[in-house]
């Protein structure tokens, strides 16, 4: 039990610690190498584990939420972060591309199908990737929704998070100059990119800082200082990514595609109180969906580890597997 708060912990809600029976790196043929590692019961239901960021990467706390007797789990970690090389690189790094990944990861696994497995950004690879392939998906099991919207980039980067927050709002912003401001996305861009391994890292410690801040409901606005080789590749990929709006065609993408996948099922599972996708995400995405199973939690934040987060998600997969 946790003694400051009488609650169990996340982790007393997971399966114990799980080594990988295989693990590879993948060649992509165009200069990336993709790490790819599979756990649990080798002709057990494949569940595919999307990470965060982008460029979060993927991590042994993500195996276990899955019942090892029942569910193969494939993880790996997307281009540029991670085990996956060129380390922090985004060339040849686009959603599309991480779309041909999972393929390739599927067709080389000799996976049929299986259960997407997502928060965050990993909610909206899942998300995308179903919508491009929905006959290689079973089912959608999606945490702290991201739909890759203007209006979700404008609500963490132009001041609504902040207006929680405003100290931390203001050491990420104080280091732009004020004629900048009005595109800290931009503005970030411009030195995350600019060639300066220095100050490329400099910056990325700031960007990661603001998102590692309010990513659990008992932070108590406390900054996490990341590494530095993990900062940069994270904040340089999560940073291209959001620069180019996802890649997607159009702002609301997903929802205007949402059609195709409405004979999925799924289940989202959502912290009430998630500074970073807030719950307007989820509800939007669920509503009308009548396969779409919405779960609020009440005292939860963003974070995977989160003790209700946690809880629910093994249970939804606990509840899903076959009998």
């Amino acid at each position: 039990m946790d003694q400051r708060s009488g609650q169990k912990r996340a982790v007393d809600y997971l399966y114990p610690p799980i080594d990988p029976f295989d693990q590879r790196l993948l060649d992509m043929g165009d200069g990336h190498q993709i790490y790819v590692e599979q756990c649990g019961n080798p002709t057990g239901v494949p569940v595919l584990v999307l990470h965060g960021g982008p460029g979060g990467g993927c991590s042994p706390a993500m195996r276990r939420y899955f019942d090892p007797s029942v569910y193969r789990v494939v993880l790996f970690d997307q281009r540029g972060c991670g085990r996956s090389r060129p380390h922090a690189g985004v060339t040849n790094n686009t959603t599309w591309h991480l779309v041909r990944d999972i393929e390739f990861i599927r067709t080389t696994l000799r996976i049929d199908s299986f259960i997407l497995f997502g928060g965050s950004w990993g909610a909206t690879l899942a998300l995308i990737y179903a919508i491009s392939h929905p006959d290689r998906v079973q089912s959608l099991v999606l945490r702290g929704v991201f739909l890759m919207t203007t209006s979700e980039l404008q609500w963490f980067y132009g001041g609504g998070a902040g207006a929680f927050f405003p100290d931390l709002w203001s050491r990420f912003v104080e280091v732009i100059p004020p004629a900048e401001r009005d595109d800290l996305i931009a503005a970030y861009h411009r030195r995350l990119f600019s060639g300066n391994v220095l100050e490329e890292t400099r910056f990325a410690r700031t960007w990661a800082n603001w998102e590692n801040a309010l990513a659990a409901l008992d932070c108590e606005g406390m900054l996490g200082e990341s590494p530095p080789e993990y900062a940069r590749a994270f904040s340089r990929l999560e940073n291209h990514y959001f620069f180019h709006s996802g890649f997607l065609d159009e702002d609301g993408w997903i929802l205007k595609n949402r059609h195709r996948i409405e004979h999925l099922p799924a289940t989202v599972v959502q912290g009430r109180y998630d500074m970073i996708c807030p719950p307007i995400s989820a509800w939007t995405l669920a509503k009308g969906w009548n396969r779409c199973a919405l779960r609020m939690v009440p005292l939860a934040g963003h974070a995977l580890s989160e003790p209700g987060i946690s809880q629910a998600l093994v249970n939804v997969m606990n509840a899903i597997r076959p009998r």
